[in-house]
């Protein structure tokens, strides 16, 4: 065991020479999900398999997801694919592979490989469509771009390539398909439509041109499921994409797209439009139903200093039933798919109101109201639940009739005392979404007596300590829990015991006395009784003992006991004291004169791992010195909190010739 020296001034009524000291040692709504790809190409739709097929042309793959954004599966080995367009039975994907010059079927039973066609050496298929029984695809490269097809439901597909021999396109054409409707889309500068009748499985135009409004840089068109409505996403001033008619591609009106020019549209089954613009810090997705000109819907993505998400050109498709949209977008150099929940529907806000406080089993009324762009339906109704301590998972209260004004109200006398939450739910219909609203009651319960003893008392260390808690007269629930909380950031709260209390209304625990402890009792009450928590914190004392060696004899003076040294001995006192990290000990020296023990001061000294801590006092070199010293535990000056202060015993000190 290691010693060091003790300061001058603890000894300086003893002689000059030094006392040393020693030691012995020394912590389903709108969602976005991040996708596995590089890069973007097309995306596909699967309204059968509830399947969102996303093409990474950088990556040489398609990747498949649920309706969520979650991965399912990767459909590899496609060099480039860029293009995708899914059958109107949903049964398979058709992808451009221009790595490979050929265009590959993907079952969508399997979301796998079902065939490959070969388009032809250096043909480079980019962009495809399936019309009138045939996949119709975009082949070349600048700036000769032309028209080819095939029937993949022949026994042998033959592929006819250069079906519009008298032109020709710098980029690859756009194609979008419905029915027996095929348009191509040409992107740029100058943009322009073609429309073209493919049921007899050649392309028959049936008109070309290009309203002024939409002619200027042409990022994406979509086409209506009937065929008769195409909408172009223009990226120049006026900021508005253009309804066409397909019949005679005249203007039939536009959609303000506010801040920024249109990069994607696409065409709900049911008629509703959605648009993309690109823009950092704007609106980002824009949602029109039929004949309107103000959006009904909007969504702005991961705004921040720096900006927010972005959608990618062509980047957004309906599910086949309108239920959802989904937009690729980008953002913080990762690609997501974002599910737009009920974008096809107007939304809809359900208020709730009701008092702030009750008295249980008393009558109260809650009052609501459902709001939306669009006038409900006559007989509309809200189903209504109550949540409560008896009814954790809610208890219906039946559905409830909303007026022409989309105004509710009910009226309740709540069983159970506490907080009491009332929930109105819109199931929605064709034209709104689902909805749903509530509020909370503070329903009055009855205060509940509970006491716990030992506040305040201290024990030495070690000591088995019984705490009890006492729970007075309850409606109910007779149930306590009885939490110990250490002193000290090491040892967690945990819970020492729960259960019902005993015919007299307590529940004991016992507690092993180490460090100062809080007890805390908790009721947390029942339907008709308030919850109740108390807190009892007891102290629990170190262990601390001294031993003194090279001494000569023990002897009395008086009726004390002291040890005897020679005058020019040095004595050593190792104190034991109950360790803790960072712990050190008090070391108390007192000299006696003339009757009187004088304090010659204090010091602290680190304790061992051990807990133990020796000092050596330098020999006085005179006689007829008395002295006595103790260790002592300083709550908080001894270097923590976690036990009571305490002293250790005397020991006395005779220096002799």
């Amino acid at each position: 065991m290691r010693t060091r020296t003790l300061s001058t001034a603890l000894a300086v009524l003893i002689s000059s020479s030094a006392l040393a000291v020693g030691t012995a040692g020394s912590a389903a709504a709108d969602s976005a999900a991040a996708l596995p790809i590089t890069s973007y190409g097309d995306l596909a739709v699967d309204g059968v398999h509830k399947r969102v097929y996303i093409s990474d042309p950088a990556g040489g793959k398609v990747v498949v997801t649920d309706y969520a954004g979650k991965l399912v599966t990767t459909v590899p080995n496609l060099p480039g694919v860029r293009d995708l367009a899914i059958t109107p039975d949903s049964a398979t994907v058709y992808a451009a592979v221009p790595g490979e010059d050929s265009v590959v079927a993907i079952a969508t039973s399997t979301s796998t490989e079902a065939t490959r066609y070969a388009i032809g050496e250096n043909t480079d298929p980019q962009t495809l469509a399936v019309a009138g029984g045939r996949v119709w695809f975009a082949y070349g490269q600048q700036p000769s771009h032309h028209v080819g097809s095939f029937d993949p439901a022949a026994s042998t597909p033959e592929v006819a390539l250069d079906q519009l021999p008298d032109r020709s396109w710098y980029d690859a054409p756009e194609l979008e398909s419905a029915g027996n409707t095929l348009v191509f889309g040409h992107h740029g500068t100058w943009s322009g439509l073609a429309v073209y009748d493919v049921s007899t499985g050649a392309p028959v135009l049936r008109k070309e041109g290009m309203p002024s409004e939409a002619a200027n840089y042409m990022n994406d068109f979509a086409l209506s499921a009937d065929g008769k409505k195409i909408v172009a996403a223009s990226g120049e001033s006026p900021y508005a994409a253009t309804a066409i008619n397909a019949e005679d591609l005249t203007r039939t009106g536009g959609y303000p797209t506010e801040a920024g020019g249109p990069t994607s549209a696409a065409i709900a089954p049911d008629g509703t439009v959605a648009l993309s613009t690109f823009a950092w810090y704007d609106k980002d997705v824009f949602v029109f139903k039929p004949g309107t000109t103000k959006p009904y819907r909007t969504y702005t993505y991961a705004q921040s200093a720096s900006g927010g998400d972005t959608i990618a050109n062509q980047g957004l498709a309906w599910a086949p039933d309108s239920s959802r949209l989904f937009a690729i977008s980008s953002g913080q150099d990762k690609l997501y798919l974002r599910v737009l929940e009920n974008a096809a529907r107007y939304p809809v806000t359900v208020s709730v109101s009701a008092p702030a406080k009750a008295t249980r089993a008393k009558k109260i009324t809650v009052t609501g109201k459902l709001t939306s762009g669009k006038a409900f339906p006559a007989g509309s109704k809200v189903t209504v639940v109550r949540t409560d301590i008896a009814s954790p998972k809610g208890r219906s209260l039946g559905t409830k009739t909303v007026s022409s004004s989309g105004a509710f109200s009910f009226t309740d006398a709540p069983p159970a005392g506490g907080n009491v939450v009332y929930t109105a739910q819109y199931a929605g219909d064709t034209t709104h979404a689902p909805a749903s609203g509530k509020d909370t009651v503070a329903v009055s319960r009855t205060s509940t007596a509970l006491s716990l003893n030992r506040n305040g008392s201290v024990y030495s260390y070690g000591a088995d300590v019984s705490f009890t808690a006492h729970l007075g007269k309850t409606y109910s629930n007779r149930v306590v829990e009885l939490w110990a909380d250490p002193a000290g950031g090491d040892k967690p709260k945990k819970l020492l015991k729960k259960g019902k209390v005993n015919s007299k209304g307590d529940l004991s625990v016992t507690v092993d006395m180490t460090r100062d402890t809080s007890v805390t009792a908790v009721y947390t009450g029942d339907t008709r009784s308030g919850p109740k928590t108390v807190k009892s914190t007891a102290y629990a004392k170190v262990k601390v003992s001294t031993s003194v060696s090279k001494h000569y004899k023990t002897g009395k003076i008086g009726s004390t006991s002291y040890y005897w040294f020679h005058k020019n001995t040095d004595p050593v006192l190792t104190t034991s004291m109950t360790y803790y990290k960072g712990r050190a000990q008090r070391f108390q020296l007192q000299v006696y004169y003339q009757g009187t023990w004088y304090d010659s001061g204090s010091e602290y000294f680190a304790l061992a791992t051990n807990g133990k801590s020796a000092v050596q006092l330098g020999a006085p070199g005179e006689a007829g010195i008395r002295a006595r010293m103790r260790s002592s535990y300083i709550n908080g000056s001894s270097g923590d909190t976690v036990n009571a202060t305490t002293h250790g015993a005397w020991k006395y000190m005779y220096f002799t010739k």
